[in-house]
C-alpha cells in the first residue's frame, strides 16, 4: 500500500518532523492538533473552550483536505493537561461528534507542546 502525505493551510503546518496527515489506502491517521490558529500561527486565547474549538476545526480541516470529515472518524485521542476540564472539554466535543460518535480514549498528561492545555489525535475513513 502506498503513502499520501495530506498538508492543508486550512490547518497549523506541522512544528516538527511530522505530518499533518498520512493516508494509507482507506484510512488516514492525523497528527495530534493543538491550538493553533493556521492564519496567524500564533496559539489562540480564551482557556480551554477556545483552545478546544481550535484544535477541532484544526483537525476538521485536515480530514477535508484528504476527503474525509467529523462523521468518518473512528478513533479519537485527547489528550489534557487538566481532568478538570473534562467536562468543558467534553461538551465542546459533543458538538462537532453529534452522531455516532468514534471511539475514543482521554488521558491527563503532564505537558503538551506550548503548555497547551489541549491536543487531539484521530483516525479516520477516506472514501
Amino acid at each position: 500500500m502506498e503513502r499520501q502525505i495530506i498538508s492543508t493551510t486550512e490547518a497549523p503546518s506541522a512544528i516538527g518532523p511530522y505530518s499533518q496527515a498520512v493516508q494509507v489506502g482507506g484510512m488516514l491517521f492525523v497528527s495530534g492538533q493543538i491550538p493553533i490558529d493556521p492564519v496567524s500561527g500564533e496559539l489562540v486565547q480564551g482557556g480551554v473552550e477556545a483552545e478546544t474549538r481550535q484544535v477541532l476545526n484544526n483537525l476538521k480541516a485536515i480530514l477535508e483536505a484528504a476527503g474525509s470529515s467529523l462523521e468518518k472518524v473512528v478513533k479519537a485521542t485527547l489528550f489534557i493537561a487538566d481532568m478538570n476540564q473534562f467536562g468543558t472539554i467534553n461538551a465542546i466535543y459533543a458538538e462537532y461528534f453529534q452522531t455516532d460518535p468514534p471511539a475514543r480514549a482521554c488521558v491527563e498528561v503532564a505537558r503538551l507542546p506550548k503548555d497547551v492545555q489541549i491536543e487531539i489525535e484521530a483516525v479516520a475513513l477516506v472514501s
